[in-house]
């Protein structure tokens, strides 16, 4: 089973690269953040017409998660257990669903904005009930093979930055984030993604200002964390980095991050 992540920054807007990049690479599961839209709005049928269905959940033109497969999907949870809201308004940045026997967990981390803001602890916050759910998932059933797949809006390592100076002070890099992210490995899911993608340089977000994709200064924040069970299953990850490139004129502008994937053995 190939198991895809990709932040697409609008679903809508990129329907044609996402279809595309579908049929081109394979995959059997996709899970999406920022999709931009409610329900209602998110284009189901280009999703369809591949044999791909869909779970979904965003209530505006801000956030938004989803999950495709084409290999069932079922059982499908709007947010875990103990997540917190958002100004007391639950935000739409976590969907799980089983598909093909794996338990996919499609979620958007909080940015942070800045050290100072609320949004920063919020983000921490966030972070932290995720880590407490996920350890009771694993305590509950070892052997489940769960994937916590998304946009984590952290860069663990200095490695995942192309400038650490360009960060100081900022939020994405900071000890308390880079803890929380850690926290969760501690719970007994690992980064299944980074054994196949070492090294500094290998990036999956690249900022549209300043020619940064180009300039290959890039940073590393989407990642799929596996549980013991779906670590034991993957034979390959990847980061489709091409995805990224600008396509042909007249045609809409890629998503700020490029999709990453792994294929599991069965």
């Amino acid at each position: 089973m190939r198991l895809a992540t990709w932040n697409v920054n609008s679903i809508r807007s990129r329907i044609d690269r996402v279809t595309d990049w579908l049929e081109r690479a394979d995959v059997d599961v996709l899970a999406m953040q920022e999709t931009k839209c409610t329900d209602a709005q998110f284009p189901t049928m280009p999703f369809a017409a591949l044999g791909y269905e869909v779970a979904h959940v965003g209530h505006n033109q801000w956030n938004g998660v989803a999950i495709a497969s084409r290999v069932g999907i079922d059982d499908v949870t709007i947010g875990f257990d103990q997540q917190p809201a958002w100004n007391d308004a639950a935000e739409a940045r976590a969907i799980g669903a089983t598909c093909g026997g794996v338990r996919v967990w499609s979620l958007y981390v909080p940015n942070g904005r800045t050290v100072e803001d609320p949004h920063y602890a919020y983000k921490l916050e966030w972070l932290a009930a995720l880590k407490n759910t996920a350890s009771g998932w694993l305590s509950d059933d070892p052997s489940s093979p769960v994937a916590l797949v998304g946009d984590w809006n952290i860069a663990p390592t200095d490695e995942d930055v192309w400038a650490v100076e360009a960060f100081q002070g900022s939020t994405h890099v900071t000890a308390p984030e880079r803890a929380a992210f850690g926290a969760i490995g501690d719970a007994g899911f690992a980064d299944v993604v980074r054994p196949f993608t070492p090294g500094p340089g290998v990036y999956t977000y690249w900022d549209y200002t300043q020619l940064r994709f180009p300039k290959r200064q890039g940073m590393r924040i989407d990642f799929i964390l596996g549980s013991p069970a779906l670590a034991a299953r993957v034979t390959h990850g990847e980061i489709a980095r091409d995805e990224r490139k600008p396509g042909k004129k007249g045609t809409p502008a890629p998503s700020d991050h490029a999709p990453v994937f792994v294929d599991l053995s069965d």
